[in-house]
């Protein structure tokens, strides 16, 4: 779970680079309205869809007019309906003009993965297996799209290179083994998970030898994934990776594995339609 403080810490600063990139040195067309002329505005989802980034929406409004009046009319993670109103604006014509389109790209882009992670979630109910994310996020939003994540239900992985080991065949190579590699993580940062990514069962065993805290399965079969499950035996949390989709997802999570990470939840996920029409 995403620390509160970094997480507001992130929403300031998507917010400061998003503003700075479509205002510039001044929104010349909001100009053509007189300065003091106030507004009212609505947000609509052209789709179904869960809602997810409305601190974001906050945040660029009240740093464009502080006096803005935001009326949600529904809650973070909530689903919607095609053509539901989800939020009514009211300040400043020139802010809301200014705001609208930097708004909408953070709500359509959070609530795009939020979706689809509601939807993986839902394939997989009616197991105890966790759907993680991965670092394949768009530069400059891994907090945003992995707060995304939660809201639709699934789970984050490491945020970045920082927060765990993951030990991949590159870094074996250069250490020289498996159990180098997870003894020299053991001394440099003796708290932090250590993950090894496995290929075959062989593999699998030196893991489960260098007590490893978490095993990824690298595109195993889902036969080989059964194998791995039973001989690992909770001596280590195994994780499932590697080409996973919606019709291979379910059979997997009923091999008995702790986790399934799958990239495309963010990368591959598609912007929620949405508009905002003043009234």
């Amino acid at each position: 779970m995403i620390d509160l403080d970094v997480l507001n810490a992130a929403i300031k600063q998507n917010v400061d680079a998003a503003l700075a990139e479509d205002i510039g040195t001044g929104d010349i067309s909001a100009q053509l309205i007189p300065l003091d002329t106030t507004a009212r505005a609505k947000i609509y989802s052209r789709q179904e869809a869960t809602l997810c980034g409305t601190p974001w929406v906050d945040e660029i409004f009240r740093r464009l007019d502080p006096n803005i009046a935001i009326s949600w009319q529904v809650e973070e993670g909530q689903q919607v309906a095609k053509d539901q109103c989800l939020v009514e604006i009211a300040g400043n014509a020139r802010a809301l003009l200014s705001g609208e389109r930097t708004a909408l790209n953070f709500l359509q882009t959070l609530s795009g993965v939020a979706t689809v992670c509601r939807h993986y979630a839902g394939l997989v109910s009616s197991t105890k297996v966790k759907l993680l994310d991965t670092r394949k996020t768009l530069p400059g939003l891994r907090i945003a799209e992995k707060y995304a994540v939660t809201i639709g239900g699934c789970f984050n992985h490491r945020i970045g290179l920082y927060d765990a080991f993951l030990i991949k065949e590159n870094h074996i190579n250069a250490c020289g083994s498996i159990a180098a590699t997870v003894r020299a993580a053991r001394e440099l940062a003796p708290g932090k998970s250590v993950e090894v990514e496995v290929e075959n069962l062989n593999e699998l065993e030196q893991a489960l030898e260098a007590k490893a805290d978490i095993i990824m399965l690298d595109n195993f079969s889902v036969d080989d994934m059964r194998v791995a499950v039973k001989r690992t035996n909770k001596q280590a949390k195994i994780e499932a990776s590697g080409g996973i989709n919606e019709q291979t997802l379910l059979s997997i999570a009923k091999t008995g594995v702790d986790y399934i990470s799958i990239g495309t939840i963010t990368k591959d996920c598609k912007a929620v339609d949405l508009s905002m029409r003043f009234v």
